[in-house]
């Protein structure tokens, strides 16, 4: 998607603070951190939401799946705990419509949302 700033991040068109990338699979730092450690892992190709999941593009979140805890690893947050998040619609709080998952953590977080 032309207009889409995480597939602009991808291609390499606006900078990013990468932390792990593998062929589909790029995450990076989130440029408003809510803990020490908040990063942003996201399919290589342009899926809109939750609602635009289906078999041919399910693929591409297995692999966010398991790059998460890598992700973690690298970040030095798997041992202790982190929370992964993914906003779907406006309502469900998502500023960027590019599938995306919030891994959140380097402090105790609380249990409420």
């Amino acid at each position: 998607m032309e207009d889409c700033l995480f597939c602009k991040i991808v291609k390499g068109e606006v900078p990013s603070d990468k932390v792990y990338e593998d062929e589909y699979v790029l995450a990076f730092k989130d440029i408003h951190p809510v803990a020490p450690v908040h990063v942003l892992v996201i399919p290589k190709v342009h899926i809109k939401d939750y609602n635009e999941l289906n078999e041919e593009n399910i693929k591409y979140i297995d692999r966010v799946q398991l790059a998460i805890k890598e992700v973690a690893k690298v970040c030095g947050v798997d041992k202790e705990g982190y929370r992964v998040i993914c906003n779907t619609g406006e309502n469900g709080g998502q500023v960027v419509h590019h599938i995306h998952f919030h891994l959140i953590g380097g402090k105790k977080l609380g249990s409420k949302i």
